[in-house]
């Protein structure tokens, strides 16, 4: 296994836990998250009452999944939306939802959603980790990490392992963790960016790394917690989102923040990461909203093979259907023949719902949305 004895962690230096940073490069930054989460949070309350909690279910479904991926775990989508359905009480009778990880995972997502003013208790985190391990038989769930290997965060081969990171012994974690949620609880007030806020939480909490499994998502959710705190209300953004799209450099950001407690490279990261984060969700919410005046245009004028196609085309979200409709997927979707499904689209295309693009044979066709 190659590692450097050498190396020091952060949390072996003398100074640890005192973070110290420079925020003079992120200060546009910081003023356009303000400024995009006020805009969204003003759309959000223009939207009917059951647009905008379509909204927010998009965001943590979202949130869910992409959080689980990062770890290499694949969540069924439409079990966690099963789930936060059941969790918000949208269904009269509950859904069925058959796997467990999806589940714990999009229950996770709602009760951050709903505690988001309540302080951090190690009860709270030991609740996190039970909704996030359901299912698992294998390692020590709701308590914190007692095995005496050391907790490292390893790549490579078997027998070419490289170390990137080693958490503190288990021994130590009692009273690392009490000294992180007091630290939870108080620093809110000495530090007023919210995105700053969470992006020391986020690295303080996976430093520590308190947990067998679940650090990654439970410090991503803890970063979530630290936002709306900031902001005053439930944060409407998909970190896991914006951290998957560049996974690598999370991941290199993380690992050289480890190694000192100057982490003015960690907050400039996660500055910019939360920000393309939140433009992400106002091009959602903008999409949701161009949606449900979609269907209040066209809804009446579809038949249901039509509305069915539509739904699908929309399932997909602001970056749309890949590779368009055509013909084939059109009869793949209704069980349509060749020629009922060019007479539909024709339709539509008529109708104003659909756009060509392209021609003759590899005439594809979008939704206009606009």
């Amino acid at each position: 296994m190659r590692y450097n004895r050498l190396t020091m962690y952060n949390w072996q230096r003398s100074d640890w836990p005192q973070f110290r940073y420079d925020v003079s490069g992120v200060e546009t930054a910081l003023l356009e998250f303000a400024d995009k989460a006020g805009q969204i949070n003003g759309i959000l309350m223009s939207l009917p009452e059951g647009t905008q909690t379509e909204a927010i279910m998009d965001v943590m479904i979202a949130e869910a999944i992409k959080t689980s991926e990062i770890e290499g775990q694949y969540l069924s989508r439409p079990d966690v939306k099963s789930s936060i359905r059941n969790q918000l009480g949208l269904n009269e009778r509950l859904e069925k939802v058959k796997d467990p990880a999806s589940a714990g995972a999009a229950e996770l997502m709602v009760t951050v959603r709903q505690t988001w003013k309540e302080p951090l208790t190690k009860e709270m985190l030991f609740s996190w980790h039970r909704m996030l391990m359901k299912g698992e038989r294998r390692l020590a769930v709701g308590e914190w990490r007692k095995h005496k290997d050391p907790m490292q965060v390893v790549s490579g081969a078997i027998g070419h392992e490289k170390v990137h990171y080693e958490a503190p012994p288990s021994e130590q974690i009692p009273k690392e963790m009490a000294a992180f949620i007091q630290w939870f609880n108080t620093s809110a007030q000495e530090i007023k960016q919210a995105p700053v806020r969470s992006a020391l939480v986020h690295l303080y909490f996976e430093s520590i790394h308190p947990f067998e499994d679940g650090n990654g998502r439970i410090g991503r959710a803890l970063s979530e917690k630290a936002l709306s705190q900031g902001l005053k209300r439930p944060a409407l953004l998909s970190l896991s989102r914006a951290i998957e799209d560049h996974k690598k450099a999370y991941y290199d950001a993380l690992e050289k923040a480890q190694k000192s407690n100057e982490v003015t490279g960690w907050i400039r990261y996660f500055v910019g990461m939360a920000l393309d984060a939140q433009i992400a969700t106002e091009k959602q919410v903008n999409f949701i909203l161009r949606k449900a005046r979609f269907f209040d245009l066209h809804h009446d004028r579809l038949s249901d093979r039509q509305k069915k196609v539509v739904q699908r085309m929309l399932e997909e979200g602001p970056d749309g259907f890949e590779g368009g409709m055509n013909a084939r997927k059109y009869g793949a979707i209704t069980k349509a023949s060749k020629a009922t499904a060019t007479r539909d689209l024709q339709a539509l295309v008529e109708m104003g719902v659909l756009v060509p693009v392209g021609g003759g044979r590899s005439t594809r066709y979008d939704l206009s949305l606009n």
